[in-house]
């Protein structure tokens, strides 16, 4: 003889015994993957913060005091980075263990690699030219600026930060470069803010490989 559950109690079952809440709760999928370590990386854990130096340059990432780091010494070609927290049920640590980790792979992959993002200007008469800054080296400043064309009556001009590099490969082509890749992604928007992508002409400046759905005007 079959008895029926009621919902409210079958409810609480199914959260008890659900795989996937046990998992959300104790562990971290980004968290717990392991960062390789490139033979160019240094890295120096200190009592707050791990230092990285590579062939572009030196930074520092903050560590939480329940941060737990383990490096794999086993061959130095194949190092590996684990990271980890001291109580994975603590919705802080858990949630600052994915970000940690990702933080701590951004640096590695920056002093080795850099990071590097195109931009498009797509639009009738869209055009960029790199120029020396008449105003000079200021504070923050690498001297250069970008001279677009996005369709206004004037041109925009837009200073260059002295951490970011920038490309003018093609008069609708823009390469941007820098070793930090949360700087990288603010100056980029910055740029696309003078033109965002509009979605009935499909003009505007572009980042990386964004798209925009065209929509269609509707005939009376």
């Amino acid at each position: 003889m079959l008895t029926r559950i009621p919902r409210s109690l079958s409810n609480q079952l199914h959260r008890l015994f659900s795989t996937s809440s046990c998992r959300n709760g104790q562990i971290s999928n980004i968290g717990r993957a392991p960062i390789p370590l490139p033979p160019a990386a240094t890295l120096t854990q200190g009592a707050s913060s791990i230092t990285v130096q590579g062939p572009l340059g030196t930074t520092e990432v903050p560590l939480k005091p329940y941060i737990r780091l383990d490096f794999s010494e086993a061959e130095k070609e194949s190092r590996t980075l684990t990271v980890g927290v001291e109580d994975a049920v603590v919705k802080e640590q858990r949630q600052m263990w994915g970000t940690t980790r990702t933080l701590i792979h951004n640096a590695i992959v920056g002093m080795t690699e850099g990071f590097s993002v195109p931009l498009y200007l797509v639009g009738v008469g869209y055009r960029a030219v790199l120029e020396d800054d008449p105003r000079g080296i200021q504070r923050g400043f690498s001297g250069q600026r970008l001279n677009m064309k996005l369709g206004y009556s004037h041109s925009v001009m837009i200073p260059i930060p002295s951490h970011i590099k920038a490309e003018v490969l093609l008069p609708t082509k823009i390469m941007l470069s820098c070793t930090d890749k949360h700087l990288l992604g603010l100056f980029a928007a910055k740029v696309r803010s003078w033109r965002k992508p509009e979605s009935y002409k499909g003009k505007g400046v572009f980042v990386g490989t964004e798209q925009i759905r065209i929509k269609t005007v509707k005939k009376k």
